[in-house]
């Protein structure tokens, strides 16, 4: 063979070998849907935060049947109709293995009138479950997950989303367990009389002597503590208080967002020390830095056409506030959130606090728009296949889908166990005088 002719052939191998090594990426990335299918029939995907419950009571006076879950919402031809990220054909195509619905109820919502309201929340999560027993199953523990996951059920587990839903009592906060409670958010947006949240001015410096008290009552019944929302100094004091792993869930990576419900990294650190897990969190604002400025941006514009009863370039002329606002807008259209942001956040996350400590807590239902690929509860597999994308073995797959959070609600489970041995219910109530 000639020398020009053996080029040609080298040439042409290589050009073969790289064709054929195309071809093969492209077939590796398309077979990521059936591996992240794969790792879901074995390990259920568990979202750590939807709204649903809020969403029904305000949409549809609480009536469940009037929601009608069992339609896909999603492709309604009704534009005027109700925009609902959840409902049971989405949650299907989206390989939910394991919901906690959130039994939120507004801060506005106090003393004994948050503890009804929040005990109808339940029920309502209670009521759903029961319209949809071939899909749904309430779960209490982590067994209960893995046995309704094996039988293609959606397991269903509540979280209490604020502390101001106890009414500062630590009976309360028993018996909200007993009704199915498996986590409590610490805060909401405001304080409560025991801890700092992120978004109100600090109090406490962290959390109260009966805040402490309260998160080793949590440990002591096998109540998930949730960190999200509380301050930077609160989610110190908790995790330094807490006898059990603790959880985030919904909250993303401060380094990348610098908004106060995100996680800074020394505490991500911390929570690795804890055994504890981070469920990543979709909310735009929080996902994306220009998002956030934006947002922050609108607010300044609104204020500024209209602040009552004060001041305003157009107080008192709601139509030219309007319209000045109108132009704004358009002028400064709404940044882009992507999914492939939200991918960013859990990278960030697994750096800092280790693969073993995330996990996915999207919001959804809790917010108004979401990241463009993540639009609902059917799009949890394409956040699985952008992380196989950019390198996760199956095996992290599996442990930021579900693992994770198994692990941690059956440690919590099994502190419950040693600590109500070892000591009774708390009898301590809240001094207001004290925390003040």
């Amino acid at each position: 063979m000639s020398r020009h002719l053996a080029v040609k052939a080298v040439s042409t191998a290589c050009l073969f070998a790289l064709s054929a090594g195309f071809v093969f990426a492209s077939v590796a990335t398309d077979d990521s849907a059936a591996r992240v299918q794969k790792i879901l029939t074995d390990t259920p995907l568990i979202d750590g935060h939807n709204d649903l419950p809020w969403e029904i009571r305000m949409l549809f006076g609480s009536d469940v049947v009037a929601a009608h879950l069992e339609v896909d919402h999603s492709a309604h031809p009704d534009p005027a109709a109700p925009h609902m990220m959840t409902d049971i054909p989405r949650l299907h195509r989206g390989q939910v293995g394991a919901q906690f619905w959130s039994v939120w109820i507004p801060t506005s919502l106090q003393g004994f009138e948050a503890v009804q309201v929040t005990l109808e929340q339940i029920d309502l999560v209670k009521r759903m479950v029961a319209t949809y027993p071939h899909d749904l199953e309430m779960a209490y523990s982590a067994a209960d997950i893995r046995r309704l996951h094996r039988q293609h059920k959606v397991a269903s587990l509540i979280g209490i989303e604020g502390g101001h839903q106890i009414n500062d009592s630590l009976a309360v906060l028993r018996q909200m367990y007993d009704a199915g409670a498996r986590y409590m958010t610490l805060t909401h947006t405001t304080n409560t009389d025991w801890a700092d949240s992120a978004t109100d001015s600090p109090k406490f410096q962290g959390l109260t002597p009966f805040g402490e008290t309260l998160v080793h009552e949590m440990n002591r019944i096998g109540m998930l503590v949730d960190i999200s929302h509380v301050s930077a100094a609160a989610m110190k004091a908790a995790l330094k208080t807490s006898e059990a792993p603790v959880m985030f869930s919904h909250s993303s990576a401060r380094s990348l967002v610098d908004h106060p419900r995100n996680v800074p990294d020394d505490v991500l650190t911390l929570l690795a020390s804890n055994h504890g897990i981070v469920m990543v969190n979709f909310y735009t604002a929080y996902v994306s830095a220009e998002r956030n400025q934006w947002e922050a941006d609108h607010a300044a514009e609104k204020t500024r056409y209209n602040s009552p009863p004060y001041s305003g370039l157009y107080i008192g002329q709601p139509e030219r506030a309007k319209a000045a606002l109108s132009a704004w807008e358009k002028a400064h259209p709404i940044p882009v959130t992507t999914l492939a942001q939200v991918a960013d956040h859990l990278d960030h996350l697994k750096k800092v606090a280790g693969v073993d400590h995330i996990g996915i807590g999207s919001d959804f239902d809790g917010m108004e728009d979401t990241p463009v690929g993540l639009e609902g509860v059917d799009h949890f597999p394409a956040l699985l296949q952008e992380l196989m994308r950019r390198g996760w073995s199956d095996a992290d797959i599996a442990k930021v889908a579900g693992g994770n959070l198994l692990r941690v609600l059956a440690d919590a489970e099994r502190v419950a166990v040693k600590l109500s041995q070892q000591r009774p219910a708390s009898s301590v109530k809240f001094n207001s005088t004290a925390a003040h």
